[in-house]
């Protein structure tokens, strides 16, 4: 007898045929995805931890079904195991995947087959396509574009060689990717976020799977960026008729785009069922705590109305608006705003607003003045293997102008690039600008000019305007004790030492919400938003007076990301401090800023009253930017035009 070794194509067909079970098995003849008691759990040093809690879960075809939940609730986990790529030391514990690729398809449970196998293998990208959240460690570094989409052809539709590049190139169009003739050819490192994301979208839709798993593909996008991606996703959707699994933590994003959901906590299914019924009849607790933390415009407002109006703020407090926790949950102001007609494309600057000064009187001083700041930073293009290499200069700011009135919070707003974080460094004169003043009111009333400063005289002021970071774990050494992290500015100024530093330590601790007897611990010790207090203790413990807030809640929960912003207010409050917050969400920035800046490629198109800006925006670019946020109401759903802003002064719904 001879022996015939098994092909690769046998072994795949073979794999599909013995995890294949009657169609009988789906719980709904519509699904294309039924999850059934899926146990995915990760076996740790400190025992085991079920991420996937024997969860059940439907994915109808045609239909998009959003997983939202918090970090750690188990969503990612879900969908890396629908595709047996659950990270080590995780795997698939118990339950049933069934997925029925095609309306009268064969039903096949993917948990039974195996992980590194050729039958999930050609599952993979034919019949369920996977988009991550971080195009930019999900693509190779070292291929083209164009050369990681022509693998996924040859692997699983057999493009002939003369034929994949005009393929790609349709691809890459079909994305939207401008000029793919020539982007076909490009790096990821080449590309703009959003253009790495559209190009993960063209190599997991190149096959024409039946499902596409999107895991938080809009989650490291700007407002505008993240606008784009969804409507592609729809419209690639409906031409389709693919079925999309849409994995996210964001609410407003899920308004916009889901027909059903599906709530997730602790490795478990809270809730699920249609958009409208999650969003207007929530039935779990927990599912009512995630939508009562949607931010709304009330906060600022509300807030206000306590202790008075902040100065340049009209003295008349405004209702709670919808989206908040006093909000009616449908009846949201914003989402029901007629377009804005076009306006004019230059700076616009409302008002000079009137700031309290020492003893009470009234004064036009603001505690910092940004005034014509320039930064410019020297970038050099060309072949690094030879050839002509230009040395060019980047205006990462241009000629900025800001007012920052003394017990107020400022807004900070823009795309990825617009010069927003520069313009923040540069107040902590972490940069020294090109030009311009950056003019600080003393406790006397006299003025500094801080960007003329050298780094012995600036250190009285670096005590008095601290910075909160966007990266809570980041930009915290993980080798100091959060004693020494947070006593650190006050060794090195000289302001205190020994049982004393320990003492202002523990009380400031105890202020952001935290137990003094953590203060021996380590960073890695901490959730991200105790990571986040303890980065606004340390930014705190100089008591300052002006705090810039860096994308400070962006990386956070929504309700992690809610208590963080109550507790800015209520140490605004008691200590009178100054924010400057910066942040590409103009839904957190409605609803704690008093007044807002917009900035456009390093310049300054629109300033004032942050109630004003977002009801009567002047600037075309401001009035984009409003329209890319998504409305936190499906009902509201497509009844906001979209409007997409181009230097020109010329602007198209997209």
């Amino acid at each position: 007898m001879i022996w015939r070794r098994r092909s690769a194509e046998e072994d795949r067909r073979g794999g599909l045929r013995a995890a294949t079970v009657p169609a009988s098995e789906l719980r709904d003849p519509a699904a294309i995805l039924d999850i059934q008691g899926l146990r995915t759990t990760f076996h740790t040093d400190e025992g085991a931890v079920h991420a996937v809690d024997g969860i059940d879960l439907l994915v109808r075809r045609a239909k998009t079904t959003c997983i939202v939940g918090e970090s750690g609730s188990g969503k990612s986990a879900t969908a890396r195991s629908v595709i047996q790529v659950v990270d080590n030391p995780g795997r698939i514990e118990a339950g049933r995947i069934l997925l029925r690729a095609e309306p009268d398809g064969d039903v096949v449970d993917m948990a039974a087959l195996d992980q590194k196998g050729p039958a999930i293998r050609s599952i993979r990208g034919r019949d369920v396509g996977l988009v991550f959240q971080e195009p930019m460690s999900s693509l190779s570094p070292v291929h083209t574009i164009g050369n990681q989409i022509s693998e996924m052809l040859a692997i699983h539709e057999k493009v002939k060689p003369k034929t994949v590049r005009d393929r790609v190139v349709q691809e890459l169009e079909r994305v939207g990717i401008p000029r793919p003739e020539e982007r076909i050819d490009a790096y990821t490192f080449q590309l703009s976020g959003g253009m790495r994301q559209r190009a993960m979208i063209a190599m997991a839709l190149a096959c024409r799977p039946s499902l596409l798993i999107a895991d938080e593909p809009t989650t490291a996008l700007d407002v505008t960026t993240q606008a784009q991606i969804l409507d592609l996703l729809a419209e690639l959707k409906e031409s389709m008729g693919m079925t999309m699994m849409f994995i996210t933590h964001d609410l407003g994003v899920v308004a916009e785009i889901a027909d059903e959901v599906v709530v997730m906590r602790h490795g478990r299914v809270v809730e699920q069922g249609s958009v409208d019924a999650i969003f207007h009849d929530p039935q779990a607790e927990y599912t009512k705590e995630l939508l009562a933390s949607l931010p709304g415009r009330s906060s600022a407002s509300a807030r206000r109305a306590a202790d008075g109006p902040a100065a340049g703020e009209p003295a008349a407090a405004e209702p709670a608006a919808a989206g908040s926790a006093t909000a009616e949950p449908d009846a949201p102001e914003r989402a029901t705003r007629q377009p804005a007609t076009p306006g004019p494309a230059i700076v616009e600057n409302r008002d000079a607003p009137q700031v309290s000064g020492a003893g009470g009187e009234t004064t036009d001083v603001p505690l910092l003045r940004i005034d014509d700041l320039a930064m410019e930073f020297g970038a050099v293009s060309g072949s690094v293997f030879g050839g002509r290499r230009r040395r060019e200069v980047v205006r990462a700011v241009d000629g900025v102008s800001l007012d920052i009135p003394e017990g107020t919070t400022v807004g900070l707003v823009g795309e990825s690039g617009c010069g927003k974080t520069t313009l923040g460094r540069c107040v902590m004169r972490a940069y020294q600008p090109t030009r311009g003043r950056l003019l600080y009111r003393q406790d006397d009333g006299t003025q500094v000019d801080l960007a003329t400063l050298n780094e012995k005289r600036l250190l009285p002021y670096r005590r008095q305007i601290r910075m909160v970071f966007q990266d809570p774990y980041g930009s915290l050494n993980p080798r100091m004790t959060i004693r020494q992290v947070i006593g650190e500015p006050l060794r090195a100024a000289g302001i205190a030492s020994g049982s004393e530093l320990s003492d202002r330590v523990e009380a400031m601790l105890e202020r952001v919400g935290l137990k003094r007897s953590v203060i021996n611990r380590y960073p890695h010790a901490f959730s991200g938003g105790e990571r986040q207090r303890i980065g606004i203790a340390r930014a705190l413990i100089t008591e300052p007076r002006l705090v810039i807030a860096d994308e400070a809640v962006s990386a956070l929960d929504v309700s992690v990301r809610t208590q963080i912003l109550e507790l800015l207010a209520d140490l605004q409050s008691e200590f009178g401090l100054t924010y400057l917050f910066i942040s590409h969400d103009l839904s957190v920035v409605e609803r704690v800023c008093d007044r807002l800046a917009v900035m456009y490629f390093g310049t300054m198109v629109e300033q004032g009253v942050a109630a004003e800006v977002f009801e009567n925006p002047r600037h075309d670019y401001t009035r984009a930017l409003l329209s890319a946020v998504p409305v936190a109401d499906p009902r509201l759903r497509g009844s906001r035009q979209r409007i997409v802003y181009r230097p020109d002064g010329a602007e198209s719904a997209a």
